[in-house]
């Protein structure tokens, strides 16, 4: 059997660990969709953390620790269940990724117009802007990444650091608040247990998916073993203080049903700064925005290369993708395939209706794939020993991809809705199915 030799050099240590972690896993807008869902949002996040968060990051520790090469969640599952089971948890990751980069791009670029105040919302419909803006910052993250994790890391150390002084902005604006104007919102932190808030629990566990991304690039960790669970829990206790805190914030300056589940944070940091007469605290909110987004984009654009990379090396993919750049020593083919499908996927987006509706329709029949390579996660962790942690955060899974089959409301046919999503999962499994023989017989 062929094994993943890496060939990057070991480049990132505790504290570039630690900041990529909080610019993968930490998105400003689950802080929006949570206070507007109400303050019993708040024991959700508690919970998720308790029931999701903490038994991935044992699992990511231990898997870590267990098998430190390069490929991270594809070794894991590779090693754990076979070379196919290995080979489908990794595209399953590649792909969701890759029609998740340019609505996490719309999205930024949004919040960061809707900071910088009203004479510059108007450009979030401005097609040509919105473009020009998305695909500057989809490159400017994919270019630094490209010539080198020593150049790289300073675009997720930057976009960790900005992601999280936006929350601390936030929540000093809203404890000051809070002491001069009192609360917008009755905190009560039970949450309401209807329908509608069960599907939203699972949600709110997956905002804590993204520690296993680092562990993705063990080849270019220094002492992987011990820097990943290191770095796991301190940015994790970061991380769910940093979604706990902002939420609290933005309830304290706004009711839930004014809260706007897209631009929450920057509609909080305006109403708290006027209220304080701080006007200019607006550009800097968007200027924290614009790098945290930039950060959060080149973390996962650099971390899920690898996972093509990896299977490159084991000649699943063409060989192309394992190939490491000569001077640069990167993944380079890997990382430009995902630069070169992210644009096509944004400018389908932007291009008119029909092609925006197709483009949804791919993203919703993609949605459950995401969640396969969670479960493989967790099963390796089972098999390996850590049962009661993972056992917890494989009910969670089970759970989010349970809800993901409901379909939303203003649907017209479920049948209808049903068929695609699962024809699409379908669909995308048995194109796994045959690169994967067809990488299988290469290599014989």
């Amino acid at each position: 059997m062929h094994e993943p030799q890496p060939a990057l050099p070991r480049v990132l240590g505790l504290r570039d660990l630690v900041l990529f972690n909080i610019a993968a896993v930490v998105g400003i807008r689950w802080l929006a969709a949570a206070a507007h869902a109400g303050p019993g949002s708040l024991t959700l996040w508690v919970l998720a953390a308790v029931f999701f968060f903490v038994p991935s990051a044992v699992a990511v520790s231990s898997l870590t620790s267990k098998f430190p090469e390069q490929g991270g969640i594809y070794v894991w599952t590779r090693r754990s269940f076979g070379d196919w089971h290995g080979f489908l948890c990794g595209w399953c990751y590649w792909l969701s990724n890759l029609f998740y980069f340019p609505n996490l791009l719309l999205a930024g670029i949004g919040m960061a117009l809707y900071a910088f105040g009203e004479r510059y919302i108007a450009l979030a419909d401005n097609r040509g802007f919105v473009t020009a803006a998305s695909l500057a910052v989809l490159w400017v993250a994919l270019l630094t990444n490209l010539f080198g994790l020593r150049i790289g890391r300073w675009t997720e150390n930057v976009g960790g650091l900005a992601t999280y002084a936006a929350g601390l902005t936030l929540v000093v604006l809203g404890m000051t608040v809070w002491a001069s104007h009192g609360a917008a919102t009755q905190l009560t932190l039970a949450p309401e247990w209807n329908w509608d808030r069960i599907n939203f629990w699972s949600q709110i566990a997956f905002a804590f998916g993204g520690l296993e991304l680092g562990a993705i690039m063990g080849g270019e960790i220094r002492d992987p073993a011990r820097t990943v669970p290191r770095a796991a829990w301190i940015s994790g206790l970061a991380i769910a203080g940093f979604y706990i805190l902002g939420t609290l914030a933005i309830l304290v300056v706004l009711p839930p049903d004014r809260v706007n589940i897209l631009t929450g944070l920057t509609q909080a940091g305006a109403a708290a700064a006027g209220r304080l007469s701080i006007p200019s605290l607006a550009p800097l909110l968007a200027v924290l925005i614009t790098a945290g987004i930039t950060g959060q984009l080149g973390a996962w654009l650099s971390g899920s290369a690898r996972v093509p990379f990896a299977i490159g090396l084991d000649r699943y993919l063409p060989p192309a993708f394992g190939r490491v750049h000569p001077r640069w020593r990167t993944p380079h083919v890997a990382i430009l395939t995902q630069g070169a499908a992210c644009t096509v996927f944004l400018l389908g987006m932007l291009a008119g209706e029909s092609l925006r509706t197709g483009y949804q329709l791919l993203v919703d029949m993609t949605v459950i794939t995401y969640f396969i390579p969670f479960l493989y996660l967790f099963a390796a962790a089972i098999r390996h020993g850590m049962r009661a942690g993972a056992v917890s955060g494989l009910v969670v899974t089970v759970a989010a991809i349970a809800f993901s089959l409901v379909p939303p409301a203003g649907v017209e046919s479920v049948w209808l809705f049903e068929a695609k999503l699962l024809g699409g999962c379908l669909l995308l499994i048995g194109a796994a199915r045959i690169a994967f023989y067809r990488g299988k017989r290469l290599r014989e």
